[in-house]
């Protein structure tokens, strides 16, 4: 017979959970004693896991539920809403409800410091279900953890109160080194509070890496530096339920120095996010990049009515677009809106697919850039989402070679540089492919197209993935004016990764 085994581990309030199916009597399937996984389908078995080719959809379900675990059944909050908007009113969330208090208070960063563990070499189904087609990380599943991690600290920093709590920003998603084979290690998230505003709190999120057992007692002072494979910082915003308006929570107090060294960093970082927010959003082009703009019109002419060399693509020719029914069965604790990780996870395998396909290659993820969320995504939308090759770079061991494979007839260094660290993921020759992912949403009942936000995703595909076929490099040409902004823009960002690997040198250490 077969039985369903739950394993669960608990972990600051958060629990992990894998379901395992074994064959508890292997020779009622095979007489040799060896697993027999083709089975007849077990008629009005209540087991989901019993129906044929069910697995993939097993495991979908299984890590939504667990990484969304609702408070009310939508028919419930469906009803309420109803309800409330005959008596002409607004309403937010269904669980939270009551802010419960209006004081303010100290906090320190050990008070909202919360972990999340990921035992991918201890559990082989839950290394199954966070792995790639080529054997490594599935980065957009890893998205949903932290976005959900990142939600459960910022409310044990406000507790008591239990304002409305949302993602505004995910500032940066860096991977600082390479996991490849997943299946050797296993993972914990951990992250806290690292700076507030009046009503508003920066968290920071480090995943790290271990190749042998998970420490029995995590704090931030016992996971080393050297084990540090991530690193993603997330802005929140609280809101009151009631009013609908912003809600003060509560304070940060460093401790510590590196804690002080946190908190300015990330002081300075959100103010200038704000001066660059009173900005136009398109910033007006340098004298240098005018003439990088003048320069690639003039070398995209040449490639009219020819035949294009291998490994050049067209920006207008990379664009691919996806288009989504919001169900509520990805909906956030709060109800009404769609979860911010589901939302990062759909973008990101849309990038993925974009650069997969413009490289012929398996992509790895390398970072995600500085995004706003623009607007909540209601449950019960149609998101849009449309993604295109907006920058790429060909990093080389040299300077000889730098316009060996360059489709241009210019001289246009790469903005990063190959690490001296093996296992930084810049360690070797290769693209680096910058993905731009716009996302627009439609109300069904006005028929409203707001946009929702832009992520960009930066991959890198080493030379040697090419095995050795030239040119071993792939590159995209704008053709318009709106492109090269557009490639502009992706070169800007390029360059403020390239600074921000330079702040982390311990990192990388």
């Amino acid at each position: 017979m077969l039985k369903t085994i739950i394993r669960s581990r608990p972990y600051n309030g958060l629990r992990i959970t894998s379901s395992i199916s074994r064959n508890v009597n292997l020779t009622r399937f095979n007489s040799t004693n060896q697993a027999n996984f083709h089975r007849y389908d077990s008629a009005g078995s209540d087991d989901a896991s019993d129906a044929a080719d069910a697995a993939a959809t097993v495991l979908a379900d299984l890590r939504d539920i667990q990484r969304s675990p609702n408070k009310a059944t939508w028919v419930d909050a469906l009803n309420e809403r109803e309800k409330q908007l005959k008596e002409g009113k607004i309403l937010d969330s269904y669980s939270y409800v009551n802010p419960k208090t209006t004081e303010i208070g100290d906090k320190t960063r050990a008070d909202s410091f919360t972990y999340l563990t990921l035992p991918f070499k201890e559990d082989k189904w839950l290394c199954d279900a966070y792995i790639n087609a080529y054997g490594r990380l599935r980065a957009g599943q890893l998205f949903q953890d932290l976005d959900a991690l990142a939600g459960r600290i910022a409310y044990r920093h406000c507790s008591p109160a239990e304002p409305v709590n949302v993602t505004a920003s995910v500032d940066r998603i860096y991977m600082v080194k390479k996991v490849d084979e997943i299946n050797h290690y296993n993972f914990v998230l951990a992250g806290s509070v690292t700076w507030t505003g009046r009503s508003s709190m920066e968290i920071t999120v480090r995943g790290y890496a271990f190749e042998d057992s998970i420490p029995e007692n995590i704090t931030e002072a016992s996971l080393p530096k050297e084990n540090i494979f991530l690193t993603a910082n997330f802005t929140f915003v609280a809101r009151n339920p009631l009013t609908h308006k912003s809600f003060a929570i509560n304070r940060l107090l460093p401790v510590q120095e590196q804690e002080w060294l946190d908190y300015r960093r990330a002081e300075s970082h959100n103010a200038k996010k704000k001066l660059a927010g009173k900005k136009s959003s398109e910033v007006e082009p340098t004298d240098e990049e005018n003439r990088l703009i003048y320069d690639m019109w003039r070398s995209s002419k040449s490639f009219v009515g020819t035949e294009r060399p291998k490994g050049v693509s067209f920006m207008k020719d990379t664009s691919i677009s996806s288009t989504i029914f919001m169900q509520p069965q990805y909906r956030n604790r709060h109800s009404y809106m769609i979860f911010g990780g589901y939302l990062l996870r759909q973008s990101f395998e849309l990038a993925y697919c974009c650069a997969a396909g413009f490289s012929s290659s398996g992509p790895r993820f390398v970072s995600l850039d500085s995004t706003t969320f623009k607007a909540p995504v209601p449950v019960g939308s149609v998101c849009s989402m449309e993604a295109t090759v907006s920058y790429t770079e060909h990093i080389h061991d040299g300077p000889e070679d730098v316009d060996a494979d360059s489709p241009f007839n210019f001289r246009l260094p790469a903005t990063n540089k190959i690490s001296k660290n093996a296992d930084a993921f810049l360690s070797e020759q290769g693209t680096l492919i910058q993905v731009k992912v716009d996302t627009s949403i439609k109300d069904i009942d006005s028929g409203i197209d707001k946009e929702s936000g832009t992520f960009i995703y930066s991959f890198f595909v080493p030379k040697d993935s090419y095995g050795g076929k030239k040119p071993g490099y792939s590159a995209v040409i704008p053709q318009t004016y709106s492109e090269m902004m557009t490639y502009v823009a992706g070169r800007r960002r390029a360059q403020d990764t390239a600074y921000y690997v330079e702040t982390l040198p311990k990192l990388e250490q």
